[in-house]
This record gives C-alpha cells, structure tokens and sequence, in this order.
C-alpha cells in the first residue's frame, strides 16, 4: 500500500499513473524488449493494485465520516454556548439600564441640593464681602488704616481689590457727609495705583513675565490700566533703535513684543495696536519729515528718491505687520496710519515728478547740444512754417539754405537712454506713490513730457536739422548724412515703443486714458513718417542727381562710336563702373541704415530711379555696332549691380533693358523677329522704335520699315 501511495503524487494524471505502475512491475513495460513482456503478470498485478485501491477508498472514507460526525457534535456546542453568551448579555444590559436610572436620579437630586446650598451661600458669601468691606471703610472713617493688607507689600494684590471696591461704593455717597473719608479712599486708591504700575515697570525690567501678567491683571479694573500699558509701549522702545535702520529696528522690535503682550495682557491685539500707532506717529513719522524736509527744495530728485524709498519700505513694514492681531480691520488701521505720515508729500507729488522730468529732460538735451557745441536753432511754426511744409512735401524742393552738418545726426544713444531711464523711475514712481483713481492721469502727464523732450525736442529736432542739411539734387560730391538720421532714429523709437508697453501700458491699460495714450503715440508715429518719408525721398534724388553727374561728365559720345571699330579693348565704359562702385556703396548704405520691409521699400524706389536714369541717359547717344556692344556691356554691368538690391522687380526692368539694347547690334534682318521675342513683345512698339531709331544705320539700312 505504501508504494501505491507513493504513486499518487501531485498532480495527478492518471495516464502516467498506469504507465508508472506498468513500469514497475517486473515484465510489465518495455525493458527487456518483447520477449521478457508478460501480460499475465501485469495484468494480475493491475487485479492485486485494483484490490488496493478499493481498501484505500473505504478506509479514506470511514476517516471522512468520523470528521464529519465530529464537526457536527461541535457546531451544537458552539451553537448552545452563543445563545448563553446572548442571555448573559441580555441580562447585563438590563442592570446597565437600571443602574443608569439610578445615577441620573441621584444626579438630579444632587443638582437641586448644590442650587439650594449656592442660593443659601451666595447671600452669606455677600453679607461676609460687605461686613468686610465695612470693617475697611470704617477704618477710612476712623482716620486710621489698622488693618495688615494695607501696611504689607505682600498684600498689594487684595489691598488693590478692597481699595477698588471702596472707590466704587464711595461714588455713591453724598458729598458734604462723606468728603473726608472719600478723599481718603480715593488717596488710596492713587497710591496703590501708582504703587502697582511701579511694580509693573520693575517686574518689566526684570523680564518677569508671571508678575507683569499679575499685575496686569489687578490693574484691569483701574483707570490707570491705560497708563500701565503707556508705560510698557514706553519702556519695550528703549534700545530697540540703536541701528540706522528704524524700518528694520521697528519689524524686529515688534517681532519680539508681539509674542510677550499675549503672556502679560488679556487683550493683546489693543496693546499690539497701540504700540504700533505709537511707533508710526512718533518714530517713523519723524524720521520720514527728517530726510524729506532737508531735501524737499534743495534737490527735488533726492526728494523724490526718498519718498518712493521710504514710502516703499513703510508699505512693506505695514505688510509684515498685518501678519500680527491687531483687531478684525487691520489693514484699514495700517492704511491709516501710512496716510497720515505721507498725506501731505503725496498731494503735492504729481506736480514735482512733472517739474523735476521738465528741468531734468531740458538739462539733458542742453548738455548733450552744448557738447557738440551747436546752437540749437528755432524750429519755425504757424502758417507760413506751415506753407514751407506742404511745399517741401509735395515738391521736394529745399526752401530756405542748406546747412552742412559735417556727418552729425544730432542724435544721441546715451542722451535716449538718459531720457527713458528717468522717465522709468517717474513711472515705477508714479505707480506707487499715486492714488489709484489718479494714476492713469499721472502715468499720462508723465508720458506727454517724454514725447516732448524725447520725440519733439530730440528726434524731430534732429529730423529737422536732417532735411536741412540734405544738399539740392544737382549738388556734386554731396555728403548725405540723412540715411543715418533715419537708422539712429529707428533705433531711439524701438527703445521709446518697448517703454510705452513695458512701463506705461500696466498703468493705463484698464482705463479710458489708453485710448488718449494710443492716439498721442500714433500722431507721433505719423509725424516723424511723413519727414522720414520726405528726406528719405530727397535723400533719393540726390543720389540720382549724383549718378547723373557722373554720367554727364564721365560718358563722352565718342564711348558709342568709336573711331576704330576694330580695336575696341574695355568691358564696359568708365562712366558705367563709377556709377556701380557709387551705386554698390548707396545701397549698402541704405541697408545699414534700414530695417525690416522699409529695406525692400527704399530699395525699390532707388532701384526705379536708378533704371530710369541708365534708361534716359542710353537715349541721348547714338550706336554704333561696337558702340551697341558696348552699350549692352554698361547694361550688363548695371544689371550685376541690381542684383545687389536682391528686388526682383529692379532686376526685371534692367533684363529689360538689357533686351532692348540688343536691338542696338542685332543684324537689320533679324530686327523684327527680336522685337517679337518674349521679353521685348509686351513692350510698346514707339519706345522699341526709338531705340532702333539709335543706331547709325536706321536710315542707311532703312529699319523704320519694320515700325511703319
């Protein structure tokens, strides 16, 4: 049986059951091979395992049973031991009950004999207080205080009670009977008063805690509660400031008393508040007149620097502040007391920020003229300024002299960054110092004197003085400046924008003066445009008036015809290459001094301009064949030179060009076949027709025939 137990190893399969019961009986498997096979052993031996297995089953079977009848037997037992458990219980929370009852009656009879004893009590604990009280009065009466709580300094406490009871009760008493004995009574309530906040300040002194909170404590009920905590404000100041920092002195000083006034007093947050108040009308309202009035008319940007200083640093002081219990409205308090130091400086503030910005911005720009030792001229106004203005606009015509400035702008990087760094502070000033139902106006006021000193009397100066100095289009070798005045001038504008949105738009953006702002910025944008425009303009002219001096004088007629058509050795005329060289440098000029798409812009409206004149200038002469090779070489070269303009509608009209200077050298036969090609067909057929009329055999070689 034991083998057969060994067999049922888990987990079971009853397939290698079998075939591990054939394998160990002996001629039962495969070992041997067929001949050492015996069927009639294995299958005696599966009979004899069969017969196991059965007395295997019936033995596991009656252990079975007997669990189970076991496990019945105990379930009664436990069931029969639950429901006496629940009878105990039961039984318990039924004397629970009861003895519940019990308590609450003898609680209630209790209740009502502790009523009836403090209603019997109560009139004799009162009778005792008076006959004692009478007892002490008498002794007031007598004229001789006889009685120990009065004489012994560790009484104080009780003689401070019975004396303040006495004051109370001598109120009452008629005057002419009784004035002795209540001025007596009211003598000894001063002294021991006075004796109490003595004991105070010394216990103060000693860092004692417990004896100023006893003391404290009896001196509630005096009227000279008030000065007790006088005396402690008074006292918790002394050599709380040995530092020059009052502000740092006061956070610190109340950091400490803070913790101490909620160990002493019964109502802190009114001794907190007290102490405060005291500190802001006494110490720090003196030390803000102190530093303001020493410099309030001998360096008003001193002033202003202490204001914004101190008044910063007294908001921050109130901020700490408010983290302390000073009652329910603390930051009503705390304002309050700010209002009170600096009511009279902010009233006048706005006026002194606009005065001091209106002398500051004026010395500025004078130190600046007076160090390029100029002059500043009067920029003229009203109608007949005006009538110069719209003349020069629409004419481009320079009226009045020119003036050299020898290459100066009269703009100043250092002097912009003076003017908006003061105008910074106005502002961060102006943020914290004005009203908030003021600032969107302050802010304005503040932003209308930088567009006058900076944009009017720096820029548009300097714009002014740039058209004057720009030289009249048939001026030879002029210097032209104007380009320069145009980038220092986008330059100073990108600073004045990035101040616009980063200091000013925060103070005005919700108010109805961001529309007032906007539209001042915009009229300032557009004037400056319209004289931008205007130099930039005749900035142009004079450029082409110098390409057209160079031609006039540098291009003979003899460059198209040229006597010995055969030994013709140059690439291009030398009128050509001084025009590029001069062209290359104006267009590198234009882009130092551009930025953006006003690039592209400017350089198209030269480009135009610079095509029309090679354009003009082609017709004036006539060609012949090597004189029209030539020609189409200039326009090659003039065409290389565009491409630096990098505008493809500049570079179309000299392919252009280029095409119609073929017809220059082009075989007479050929003619009208050319003048059909892609680049030549859109073109009008007089202006091709003039430029065949330029060659030297348009009549012997009779071309107009092509044109009629």
């Amino acid at each position: 049986m034991a083998t057969t137990a060994q067999l049922f190893e888990e987990p079971f399969d009853a397939d290698e059951y079998i075939e591990r019961l054939a394998w160990r009986t002996p001629g039962g498997g495969s070992k041997g091979g067929a001949e050492a096979f015996d069927p009639k052993r294995l299958l005696e031996e599966f009979e004899n395992h069969i017969e196991e297995l059965k007395q295997l089953d019936e033995k596991i079977q009656r252990r079975v049973e007997k669990l189970e009848h076991q496990c019945h037997r105990e379930a009664k037992e436990f069931a029969h031991k639950v429901q006496d458990l629940q009878r105990s219980n039961q039984v318990a929370f039924q004397h629970f009950q009861e003895l519940d009852e019990h308590i609450s009656y003898v609680a209630t009879k209790v209740c009502h004999l502790g009523d009836q004893l403090e209603g019997v009590n109560t009139p004799r604990q009162r009778a005792v207080e008076a006959q004692r009280l009478m007892t002490y009065f008498n002794e007031f009466l007598d004229g001789e205080l006889r009685s120990d709580v009065f004489s012994n300094p560790d009484k104080i406490k009780e003689a401070a009670d019975i004396i303040q009871k006495l004051h109370l009760i001598a109120q009452e008493l008629p005057f002419d009977r009784f004035a002795e004995v209540k001025a007596k009574i009211a003598s000894k309530y001063h002294d021991l008063e006075r004796q109490l906040i003595q004991e105070f300040t010394a216990a103060q002194r000693r860092g004692e805690i417990g004896r100023m909170r006893e003391v404290a404590a009896v001196l509630l009920h005096f009227k000279g509660y008030a000065h007790c905590v006088d005396v402690y404000i008074k006292q918790c100041q002394e050599g709380a400031y040995l530092r020059n920092d009052v502000f740092e002195d006061t956070a610190i000083l109340c950091q400490r008393v803070n913790k101490q006034v909620g160990e002493v007093f019964s109502s802190p947050e009114t001794v907190m508040a007290k102490l405060i108040q005291n500190i802001f009308e006494n110490k720090l309202q003196a030390h803000v007149k102190e530093k303001l009035d020493e410099t309030r008319h001998s360096d008003v940007e001193q002033y202003l620097k202490n204001l914004y200083d101190l008044y910063t640093r007294t908001t921050a002081l109130a901020a700490k502040l408010s983290e302390f219990n000073l009652g329910s409205d603390k930051h009503t308090f705390l304002s309050k007391l700010i209002k009170n130091i600096f009511s009279s400086y902010l009233e006048s503030y706005i006026d002194m920020e606009r005065e001091y910005l209106r002398t500051r911005g004026a010395m500025i720009l004078q130190r600046y003229y007076d160090s390029k030792n100029h002059q500043k001229r009067p920029i003229g106004t009203g109608s007949i300024q005006e009538l110069k203005e719209r003349i020069r606009q629409r004419t481009n015509l320079p009226l009045g002299p020119s003036i050299d400035t020898h290459g100066e702008t009269f703009l100043s990087q250092e002097v912009v960054v003076n003017l908006l760094q003061e105008t910074r502070h106005a502002f961060e000033r102006c943020h914290r110092l004005s009203d908030p139902s003021d600032l969107p106006k302050n802010a304005f006021s503040i932003f209308l004197l930088l567009v006058e000193h900076l944009c009017v009397d720096h820029i548009d100066y300097a714009l002014e003085i740039g058209l004057s100095a720009i030289p009249s289009a048939d001026a030879k070798n002029a210097n032209l400046y104007f380009l320069d005045v145009v980038q220092q001038a986008n330059t100073i504008f990108h600073l004045f924008d990035k101040q616009f949105n980063d200091h000013l738009m925060p103070l005005i953006s919700s108010s109805p003066k961001l529309t007032e702002c906007l539209h001042k910025k915009k009229e300032v944008i557009e004037q400056m445009e319209v004289k931008l425009d205007t130099g930039i303009d005749r900035t142009l002219n004079c450029m082409v008036g110098q390409m057209k001096h160079i031609l006039t004088t540098e291009q003979k007629k003899t460059d198209f015809r040229p006597e010995d058509e055969n030994n013709v050795m140059i690439q291009y005329t030398t009128a050509c290459s001084k025009v590029c060289s001069y062209v290359s440098r104006q267009v590198e000029h234009v882009r130092k001094s551009m930025d953006g798409k006003n690039v592209d812009t400017v350089l198209t409206e030269l480009g135009v301009r610079f095509h029309r004149l090679i354009h003009e200038h082609l017709q004036q002469f006539s060609y012949s064949s090597m004189g029209g090779m030539l020609a189409i070489c200039d326009v090659a070269e003039y065409r290389r030179c565009a491409k630096d303009f990098r505008v493809p509608l500049v570079l179309q009209l000299f392919d252009t060009l280029h095409a119609l200077c073929n017809l220059l050298v082009v075989a007479p036969d050929n003619l009208k076949q050319v003048c059909s090609g892609e680049q030549l067909t859109s073109l009008d057929r007089n202006l091709l027709h003039a430029f065949v009329q330029l060659r030297v055999d348009y009549r012997s070689a009779r071309l107009g025939r092509h044109f009629s």
